[in-house]
């Protein structure tokens, strides 16, 4: 069953630009990383400060594997000095 995750962050003052260009430069790996099916980032209308990054795997399995190879490769790191520690969600359709 594809898991939906849902990451709520929080970016550090001054970062914005320097979080968006990373992404930028980080994202099209992702989605073409073995499982991931779609992600995209969103921003809040009421404080530009916070994201709802909103991504559909195969499983959480797929995205466990991901997030360790971004954690290996540093990518955690430095987004982890741009932006709050995100909060993760991981949901199921509900078939309604």
């Amino acid at each position: 069953m594809a898991c939906h995750v849902l990451l709520e962050v929080t970016i550090k003052d001054g970062c914005h630009d320097k979080l968006r260009d990373k992404f930028i430069e980080v994202l099209p790996d992702t989605r073409k990383f073995d499982g991931c099916f779609n992600i995209y980032i969103t921003k809040d209308q009421d404080d530009p400060s916070k994201l709802v990054i909103v991504e559909l795997w195969e499983s959480r399995q797929h995205y466990e594997k991901y997030l360790a190879w971004r954690t290996e490769r540093g990518d955690m790191e430095v987004l982890g000095e741009m932006m709050e520690e995100p909060t993760w969600h991981f949901l199921d359709s509900w078939g309604v």
